[in-house]
């Protein structure tokens, strides 16, 4: 799967391409990541890619061109377009079912916002995919791009060391959140590891488990959380 990553900012993913799983991933082949700078598209002799908005108001918009252009050219880096996502505090929540969705897709391009955020015509041009990670407000689109690109590669076939894993996690493909795990020691500052756990019997692992997941989602319903965005 290939990951185009549309930003002002393309050191901040230096480190975070080089760590864990996503490394790996790279490394195998299974998961490229290209990191794009918008300013080497824009037609300002100064390198301008914001400026004030009509109508007044605090802070800079994104302006369309610079956006509109580079995201054109990397769609012509490869064979397929791929499919336009915009990273926005007004978009789709970002949840398991949307991370699946997008990890049907061969290639993504990401398009990290900044400042006030996009001149609208950017939006009505490319009509991308619109996503949020929650609601509230980030200094600009990399970090949610970060996490979008950590929760998609998880579905990618071999990128987990166990397939399960992925099978196993919170709100999976039925909503649920996933079951309390312990390791050594078998006691812990007076906290002991459930019996069940040690008992060897795996039917009835499962069953604790599946209970325990089936808890831990209704209350997390009561409390008002329900499938919290990563």
């Amino acid at each position: 799967m290939r990951f185009d990553v549309l930003t002002l900012f393309p050191g901040i993913f230096d480190s975070y391409l080089k760590q864990s799983l996503l490394e790996d991933a790279i490394q195998a082949g299974l998961v490229a990541v290209n990191a794009w700078n918008i300013r080497d598209w824009t037609q300002d002799k100064h390198h301008r890619v914001d400026d004030r908005p009509f109508g007044g108001g605090p802070g800079m918009v994104l302006m369309a061109q610079p956006v509109l252009d580079c995201v054109v050219a990397v769609q012509a880096k490869a064979e397929s377009p791929g499919r336009v996502v915009m990273l926005t505090p007004t978009g789709e929540r970002l949840t398991q079912r949307a991370v699946e969705k997008l990890a049907q897709e061969p290639r993504l391009l990401l398009l990290c916002g900044r400042y006030e955020g996009f001149d609208d015509r950017i939006r009505q041009l490319l009509d991308p995919w619109e996503v949020s990670v929650g609601d509230f407000v980030c200094n600009g689109g990399e970090v949610p791009a970060m996490v979008l690109i950590d929760t998609v590669i998880r579905l990618i076939p071999g990128v987990l060391g166990h397939e399960q894993s992925a099978v196993d996690d919170s709100h999976n493909e039925d909503g649920r959140l996933e079951h309390p795990q312990y390791t050594r020691p078998r006691v812990f500052n007076g906290l002991e590891v459930p019996p069940i756990l040690l008992s060897g019997n795996h039917a009835a692992i499962a069953k604790w488990r599946r209970e325990q997941s089936e808890l831990s989602s209704r209350e997390r319903n009561k409390a008002g959380g329900g499938a919290s965005a990563p």
